[in-house]
């Protein structure tokens, strides 16, 4: 069986300038998501999908192999599906074919690389033929303004609050990474479909990176749970 991670890392932030290789506690932030995937058992070869080539020389720098990315799917309007079915053919004309991908979000480097190693132990395990990161969220108390005088409380009745113990167990898709088979990319033009699965993780890996106050607390994060020595 072969595992490919396709990692996607335009150049094109505007939240934080050249986020993709900005230092991120002592290395380039792509570099943490790149070193998870070699070092997850079970990966059997790493990509870097960009269009910029000081990214695709950050991602060799650290051991990825590279796929230059089109323009015309880079865009801001570009999905993450254009992305990866453009890699995979590239990796799949290159080299063979790839039975699993794994595709992590460079923004997201509060993870280990056991979390995609058991992730991909759970896909064998139960059949599953695609797999999104979650966490587990009990309190998922949601309001909305609605245009009316007072907010609304959507995810539960204010009126007729539960107890924390009666309340049902909800996910929070964190982005961290996903796995998906080709067929399911190919077929249904998603990350997602088939049999999905969730691979549960701790709160704190929860947290990306979209500007520079989100750099400042993922960075505590990492030092603080001795993530950044790993």
């Amino acid at each position: 069986m072969r595992v490919s991670a396709i990692i996607l890392a335009r150049g094109g932030s505007k939240g934080i300038p050249g986020k993709n290789i900005r230092d991120f506690c002592g290395k380039p932030l792509l570099a943490w998501t790149v070193e998870h995937c070699i070092n997850a058992q079970g990966v059997n070869d790493v990509w870097v999908s960009s269009d910029r080539k000081e990214i695709l020389e950050v991602g060799n720098q650290y051991g990825a192999q590279s796929i230059f990315r089109p323009d015309n799917i880079s865009g801001d309007q570009a999905t993450s599906e254009s992305g990866w079915l453009h890699a995979l053919d590239e990796i799949e004309d290159k080299t063979s074919t790839v039975d699993w991908v794994v595709a992590p979000q460079v923004t997201s480097p509060i993870r280990e690389s056991s979390d995609i190693s058991s992730a991909l132990e759970d896909v064998q395990l139960q059949g599953l033929d695609s797999l999104l990161s979650v966490n587990e969220n009990s309190d998922f108390f949601i309001w909305e303004l609605n245009g009316e005088e007072n907010p609304l409380s959507v995810t539960y009745d204010y009126r007729n609050r539960k107890r924390r113990q009666l309340i049902e167990k909800r996910f929070l898709e964190n982005g961290s990474f996903y796995i998906f088979s080709p067929k399911i990319l190919r077929e249904h033009q998603n990350r997602l479909g088939g049999k999905i699965g969730f691979k549960t993780m701790e709160t704190y890996k929860m947290f990306e990176i979209d500007n520079p106050a989100d750099l400042r607390l993922c960075e505590v994060i990492m030092r603080g749970y001795d993530l950044d020595k790993t």
